[in-house]
């Protein structure tokens, strides 16, 4: 897979999404605004290329990168907007703490929101996944627990492959700043999950500085630009 096709985006239409949380048996809709989202996760060889770095334990180019924290993600996004001379989407704290403030007019790469990473998800569809789960994900049931390179499963009907499984993918979000404080909502289902945890409406949360290896990121751009 060439560099361009690591990180080729498809164009999402505005439209609703509801979101759902399990947890406070809350649901609440979003008017998702036309965006750009990758095909696929980011690869551990587009990571090293832009960062130099290889993180998790995982071996090969094409798998999804894993063992990132959601800092990392955001730093990643900046430095590949620099790469190709796009406007950063993330202002970073100079001392590496506090908040990441978000420039909503850049044109560079950011984490998609979990509202446009659903709608993505979904791609017009209504149930909680867009196909038979062993025929779409890497999954616990069939993953033999190990990460498997991008795009061996058939995509979703916008084109978007591995939405469900193989990794989990941080969002931009905070989960719920009242209970959990600063941590991200995760999305989609990694290779060492059951299947009730692989479906288009679960969130998961974690702390940003958190790593592990189910856990990657794809990236996202506003339209317009």
């Amino acid at each position: 897979m060439d560099d361009s096709a690591e990180h080729a985006m498809i164009a999402v239409p505005a439209g609703p999404v509801t979101l759902s949380d399990r947890r406070t048996q809350r649901s609440w809709t979003v008017e998702v605004a036309p965006c750009l989202i990758a095909t696929y996760p980011v690869t551990r060889a587009l990571y090293a290329r832009v960062t130099g770095e290889r993180p998790g334990a995982a071996v090969g180019g094409e798998l999804p990168v894993e063992g990132v924290s959601w800092w990392d993600a955001v730093r990643f996004c900046n430095a590949l907007s620099e790469r190709e001379g796009l406007t950063r989407a993330y202002l970073l704290p100079a001392d590496g703490g506090g908040d990441v403030e978000r420039d909503t007019s850049a044109d560079g790469y950011r984490l998609p929101t979990e509202a446009e990473w659903e709608h993505a998800c979904r791609a017009g569809t209504a149930g909680p996944r867009y196909g038979p789960l062993d025929e779409i994900a890497w999954h616990r049931g069939n993953s033999e627990e190990r990460i498997h390179a991008v795009g061996g499963k058939r995509p979703n009907p916008w084109g978007f492959h591995d939405m469900l499984g193989n990794v989990w993918e941080w969002c931009w979000d905070v989960y719920d700043a009242e209970v959990y404080g600063s941590y991200r909502v995760l999305r989609g289902g990694g290779w060492f999950d059951e299947h009730w945890s692989c479906r288009a409406s679960v969130r998961r949360r974690s702390h940003p500085t958190f790593r592990v290896d189910d856990v990657g990121f794809r990236l996202a751009r506003s339209a317009g630009h």
